[in-house]
């Protein structure tokens, strides 16, 4: 049995009858958007999608930057990357900062319509002098030529960013709609390695729009509570294999030890 991946999982599952908040996650708004068949066979079902290797040097990555980042935060200084690129802001300071960086916890918000808690982890939050603040997220990579938001699959992270401004928004907060992305982009061009790997850090705005978070909260509570599951999108990888590559390959499998 694998000590990674559960195939039938017993808990977490949305019970139509149980009166308390169920727990969705952002990661679990974008897993609808993505393929609501999946999402429903993991809500419901308790079969989610295999893992994805886990990404250490990313979370290397992330980790410095908030040590880094919270420096200024405790100086009430800017960051030199807020200098460079004419970011007005510092990091904001709040004593339940480390709770909303939490994945388990983070920034939390009941949507009364459906009884659902939607809630993210974040990576950094800015304040500019009007007040507002700015949702910050980190993200590195390792390619050649200058980092962007325009590859068609980093909608996927505007979305992560508009959720977010959303549950702020929802906690009574002024957050403003630019966002900022700290994207870190592994130079490989360098002689040697020399036990260590540098970094280009460029700091992308992003303007969010979030009006599209409520009419998807209630598509996805109104997926939860349907008795048949969903079609699977037309372009999810996962149910392809699932459907297309496993079942009807084992179904032929069958047929020819009939014919035997």
């Amino acid at each position: 049995m694998s000590f990674y991946y559960n195939p039938k999982r017993t808990t977490e599952l949305f019970d139509v009858k149980k009166k308390t908040p169920f727990r969705i996650s952002r990661s679990k708004i974008d897993l609808f958007l993505q393929c609501p068949r999946c999402f429903y066979i993991d809500r419901r079902l308790g079969i989610a999608r295999p893992p994805g290797f886990p990404f250490n040097l990313n979370n290397a990555v992330d980790s410095l930057l908030k040590k880094e980042f919270d420096i200024h935060r405790a100086e009430k200084s800017k960051h030199p990357l807020m200098e460079e690129y004419g970011v007005d802001a510092i990091p904001f300071e709040d004593k339940r900062m480390n709770d909303w960086r939490n994945t388990r916890s983070g920034i939390k918000y009941i949507h009364k319509p459906t009884n659902l808690l939607i809630m993210g982890g974040i990576d950094d939050i800015w304040v500019n002098p009007k007040g507002e603040i700015h949702i910050v997220d980190y993200k590195a990579t390792s390619k050649n030529g200058e980092v962007s938001l325009d590859a068609p699959w980093q909608i996927a992270y505007k979305r992560q960013m508009e959720i977010y401004q959303w549950l702020f928004r929802k906690n009574d907060f002024n957050v403003s709609k630019i966002g900022y992305f700290v994207y870190c982009n592994g130079i490989t061009d360098t002689k040697a390695f020399d036990k260590k790997i540098e970094f280009d850090v460029k700091v992308i705005p992003y303007e969010g729009d979030d009006s599209w978070v409520e009419g998807t909260i209630k598509e996805l509570h109104q997926c939860l509570l349907s008795k048949d599951i969903p079609k699977m999108a037309d372009d999810c990888d996962y149910c392809r294999y699932r459907k297309v590559a496993a079942e009807e390959s084992y179904k032929d499998i069958k047929k020819r030890k009939k014919k035997k």
